[in-house]
C-alpha cells in the first residue's frame, strides 16, 4: 500500500470509529471520589442473566482528551452480543490537559485501574445484576490494552508493589486489543508521540517499568489473546509480536489474531467486520 493510500485508510477508519454518537450506560458507579474514578455499565441487550463480563479500558494513549465516551458504541456492541459490559474511567494525563496533553499521571493512572478492578465485584452485584462474575474477559484497546494485560498480571508484580495481588485474579482471560505491550518496541517506534516517557517519567522509566509493562511481567498463567491489524501504524504490529514472543520465552502462549488489511480504530469500530472478531475472541475465554 502506497503512503498516500496507507494514510487515506488511516482517516477513513479513524473517521468511522469516531462518528457513532456515545451510548448512554444503563448504570454508573464510583470507586472513589475523583471524578475519573467511575465505571459504566451496560447490561446484555437480549436480557439474559448470567452474562459473561466484560471489563473494558480505553485507550488515547492515557492522555486526557479520549475517555471512556469514545467506546461507549463497542460496549453497546458488545451488550448487544449478550455481555454484560463495564467500561472502567480512570486518570489520565494532567488535571489541565492543555493544547499538549501529556499521557497519563504516575502513579495515579494505575493506582486507578487497581482500585477499579478490586471494587468491581460489589459494583457489579449491585449495579448489573445480569453478568455472571465467574465469567469475566478483561479487554482493552491500545493503551486500554496495556492496562488490561497489566490487570491480569498483578499478582507477578515485583515484591513490595503497592498494586500486587496475594493471587491471580479470578479473571477467564484477556484480549488485547492493538495493545502497547512491549514498552521497549513501543519507545524504539516511538509509539503514541513519546507517551511512554510522559507516562513514566524518563529519569525513571527503568525502575517503574518493571511494575507496569506486561512484556516483563510473565507469565501470568491467565489465558491471553491479542487482537492486531496488519496496516495499523499507531501501535504497529511489531509492538505486538515483541509482546507476544517474550511470553513465549517465558514459557506462556500468547493467541495472536492478525487482521490483514485492518489498521488500528475497527478493532472498536462497531460498523467494521474487525470488531466482531474482537466479540467472538472473547466469547471463546468468557464460554
Amino acid at each position: 500500500m502506497s503512503d498516500s493510500a496507507g494514510r487515506d485508510r488511516k482517516a477513513a477508519e479513524t473517521a468511522s470509529a469516531f462518528a457513532h454518537p456515545a451510548v448512554a450506560p444503563d448504570a454508573s458507579a464510583a470507586y472513589g471520589s475523583h471524578p475519573d474514578q467511575v465505571i459504566d455499565f451496560f447490561a446484555p441487550r437480549d436480557g439474559r442473566t448470567g452474562a459473561p463480563l466484560v471489563v473494558l479500558l480505553h485507550g488515547g494513549a492515557w492522555r486526557a482528551p479520549h475517555d471512556r465516551q469514545h467506546v461507549s458504541p463497542f460496549a453497546d456492541f458488545l451488550a448487544r452480543r449478550g455481555f454484560a459490559v463495564a467500561s472502567v474511567e480512570y486518570r489520565r494525563g494532567g488535571e489541565d490537559p492543555g493544547p499538549d496533553p501529556v499521557a497519563g499521571r504516575w502513579p495515579e493512572t494505575f493506582d486507578d485501574v487497581a482500585a477499579a478492578m478490586d471494587a468491581l465485584p460489589a459494583l457489579v452485584a449491585r449495579e448489573l445484576p445480569a453478568a455472571d462474575p465467574r465469567r469475566t474477559v478483561v479487554t482493552g484497546h491500545s493503551a486500554g490494552g496495556q492496562l488490561a494485560l497489566w490487570a491480569a498480571a498483578r499478582h507477578v508484580l515485583p515484591q513490595g508493589s503497592p498494586w500486587r495481588l496475594p493471587a491471580a485474579p479470578p479473571l477467564r482471560g484477556v484480549v488485547a486489543l492493538a495493545p502497547i505491550g512491549d514498552f521497549a518496541s513501543a519507545v524504539e517506534r516511538d509509539v503514541c508521540a513519546g507517551a511512554l516517557h510522559q507516562l513514566l517519567g524518563a529519569d525513571d522509566f527503568e525502575a517503574r517499568s518493571a511494575h507496569v509493562d506486561p512484556a516483563l511481567l510473565l507469565p501470568t498463567g491467565i489465558a491471553t489473546a491479542v487482537v492486531q491489524g496488519v496496516e495499523d501504524t499507531t501501535v504497529p504490529q511489531a509492538v505486538t509480536e515483541a509482546f507476544v514472543d517474550a511470553a513465549a520465552k517465558a514459557g506462556e502462549t500468547v493467541g495472536l489474531t492478525l487482521l490483514d488489511g485492518i489498521g488500528h480504530f475497527p478493532l472498536i469500530d462497531p460498523a467494521a467486520d474487525a470488531c466482531a472478531v474482537v466479540a467472538e475472541e472473547i466469547a471463546q475465554l468468557a464460554w
